[in-house]
């Protein structure tokens, strides 16, 4: 682990710690010194999460104290706070059936709607593992902000969000889920346009040992920055097609992709990757400013360290601006734009080879 993750996530544990000494606490005080803690939810090794979350009010804090979990998670109550104590508060699956999160196959869900989107809930310092799909699953949701979780070894996706505006995914770590570490989607599981996040961010996260770090796909407005990207099969990957409006219009900016060199068999929906730093198929107005990317390396279409690639159904990339990289010893080549789409453009960047020549 990268030494600056290993101190966000101390301090992560640290502050959670803290916070749960205090809570704990102030519950144990002397009548006569009796603090109001209507709002705080304190959940015990042995204690169910859901009957606390579906107890809380609008505002209210429920806080997991360290221990295995089992169970998932369904969260409805807007600007509620879920809260552990570090990567020591695990939550992993139960029976299956005791809410509609864990029939999905879900660790922790937050469900809202497209129409009426639930507002501002918050999940920190848990670690969520072992579901049959997603760790953490967010659907018709603003102001969501998830961080300081340790989302590892999921069939799908670690954090997935669709139909949302306004995320804050920070200072995570994701690892060896079986598809992307982190996942945002106009929808998960139907077409359309794409639409504008409203600024969502993802930032600081650690993604390693998925099948790609971050997936955008069918979004404008959002920004990817500042996360350590390896060992996945693909670091980045922007995804857009014909839908109107298309997706772009979004930032790749200041992150680490280093060699991200697992082999991924091609699904139904892609082929095979491997050796895939960023890559943008079917994108508009898409900018790739100040990153890091190094030693990506493989023989896939994708292949390579920034890679310009046409869309599952033929649309190419138009007005992509590449700009104020580092870019070495990723193959076959630093800079690849395979799908001669209109406008592109790459300047100040750092590199040893491009295809075509003359991109570095």
């Amino acid at each position: 682990m990268p030494t600056r993750r290993v101190h966000h996530l101390a301090a992560a544990t640290a502050a959670a710690t803290a916070l749960t000494t205090a809570f704990v606490t102030l519950a144990a005080a002397p009548a006569a010194h009796a603090v109001d803690l209507g709002r705080l939810h304190l959940v015990q090794s042995g204690e169910s999460i859901q009957q606390a979350v579906d107890a809380a009010r609008p505002g209210d804090t429920v806080l997991v104290l360290p221990g295995t979990y089992r169970g998932s998670v369904r969260i409805t109550t807007p600007r509620l706070t879920l809260v552990g104590s570090g990567p020591d508060s695990v939550i992993t699956p139960g029976t299956g059936k005791e809410n509609a999160c864990a029939t999905a196959g879900h660790g922790i869900c937050v469900d809202g709607t497209e129409t009426d989107p639930l507002p501002d809930v918050t999940i920190e310092a848990l670690a969520v593992t072992g579901f049959a799909k997603n760790g953490i699953d967010a659907s018709g949701t603003t102001g969501l902000t998830v961080r300081h979780t340790y989302v590892h070894d999921n069939a799908q996706q670690g954090i997935s969000q669709e139909m949302s505006t306004r995320a804050a995914i920070l200072d995570n770590r994701s690892t060896d889920n079986g598809q992307s570490g982190v996942f945002l989607a106009n929808y998960a599981y139907r077409e359309g346009g794409s639409p504008d996040t409203g600024g969502t961010v993802v930032e600081g996260n650690e993604l390693t040992g998925n099948r790609v770090g971050v997936t955008v796909r069918r979004l404008r407005g959002l920004a990817v920055q500042g996360n350590d990207i390896s060992g996945n099969c693909s670091g980045v990957f922007v995804v857009g097609d014909e839908g109107v409006p298309r997706a772009g219009n979004l930032d790749v900016r200041r992150n680490k992709v280093v060699a991200n060199n697992k082999f991924c068999p091609a699904n139904p929906r892609l082929g095979a990757i491997q050796g895939a730093g960023i890559v943008l198929t079917g994108t508009e107005d898409t900018r790739v400013t100040d990153n890091e990317v190094r030693d990506n390396t493989g023989t896939s279409d994708f292949s390579g360290g920034i890679v310009l690639f046409k869309s599952v159904v033929g649309i190419s990339n138009t007005r992509a601006v590449v700009t104020d990289n580092r870019l070495s010893g990723n193959g076959p080549a630093d800079l690849a734009d395979r799908d001669a789409g209109a406008g592109n453009t790459f300047a100040r960047n750092t590199c040893e080879r491009s295809e075509p020549s003359g991109r570095c």
